[in-house]
């Protein structure tokens, strides 16, 4: 093992040891194989990345949820898609200049509506642990090699490696994969994702378990790349749907989950499709999944 190999163990055994890596296994669970994914939670009626959000994004039946990570100052990952927190708190500062207690702090809802008054930002481990079983969990990692390799641990030891995954770049994607092997990876590198033949080509290479195509250029044909992709079993999102006349074109073309805002609007249509809501399972106190509670 080289020099940065052993740093992430000795990083993790700092937070709290990887002993865990193994356990947390529970029965086979079956996944939906395409749908909808409530982007920040239900972020167009509740705050974004929020309990709250996630909630309703649960209740509505969504496939896959959506939300944004990354590190405060003293290295807790908390759940947050801006850099900073001045548009979705009552508060100021980038999020890693804040350490986990002055984020805790913050109300994350009363800019949305006095509803929302006093929710807080969630951490990682507090957003698995509210999540039913049985849905895909698109964890979207802002941050390199040492935020992969916390939230690989994190994944591992709260028993998600079925269903959660790494939305990262291959930074933080090698560090994770260096730590939990068996751990899924949706390819979003920076340096060609926006040329979609050879975010295609690198995320085939590279093994990924899902993409997440943006909106396509005006005239693009994205045909062969979507074949190459299902060819792969990689697993394709879409980043996003503006109208739900959108969907029976991009599940057509071979889109799996595609991504949107405001998940209640899409539902209808999504029905029409054949795309039924997703019953959630959550686990009892012994670890098996039980129906909706």
């Amino acid at each position: 093992m080289n020099l940065k190999g052993i740093g992430y163990l000795l990083m993790l055994w700092a937070w709290g040891g990887i002993g865990v890596m193994g356990q947390g296994k529970i029965d086979p669970i079956k996944m939906p194989e395409r749908g909808l994914c409530a982007h920040r939670g239900c972020m167009d009626t509740h705050p974004e990345n929020t309990l709250p959000a996630f909630k309703e994004a649960i209740r509505l039946g969504a496939q896959m949820i959506e939300f944004d990570i990354q590190f405060t100052k003293d290295s807790m990952l908390v759940v947050m898609h801006d850099q900073e927190v001045d548009r979705t708190t009552n508060g100021k500062g980038r999020v890693e200049e804040l350490t986990f207690s002055q984020i805790r702090s913050l109300d994350a809802g009363i800019k949305k509506s006095v509803e929302f008054q006093g929710t807080k930002v969630p951490t990682f481990e507090e957003t698995l642990a509210m999540m039913p079983t049985n849905v895909w969990l698109n964890c979207h990692l802002k941050g390199g090699a040492a935020a992969g390799a916390r939230a690989a641990h994190i994944i591992a030891s709260s028993g998600r490696l079925h269903q959660a995954f790494l939305t990262c770049s291959e930074e933080a994607a090698d560090a994770a994969k260096a730590l939990v092997p068996q751990l899924k990876i949706c390819n979003v590198e920076g340096r060609y994702r926006k040329n979609t033949a050879i975010y295609a080509q690198e995320s085939i290479r590279r093994a990924a378990d899902f993409v997440q195509l943006l909106r396509p250029e005006p005239d693009e044909d994205r045909k062969a790349s979507f074949i190459a992709l299902r060819a792969n079993n990689i697993k394709i999102n879409y980043f996003y749907a503006e109208n739900a006349q959108e969907l029976e074109t991009l599940w057509g073309l071979g889109a799996d989950f595609i991504l949107v805002n405001n998940l209640v609007d899409f539902l209808p249509e999504a029905k029409r499709l054949g795309v039924l809501p997703v019953v959630p399972l959550f686990r009892s106190a012994g670890g098996k999944p039980n129906a909706d509670r």
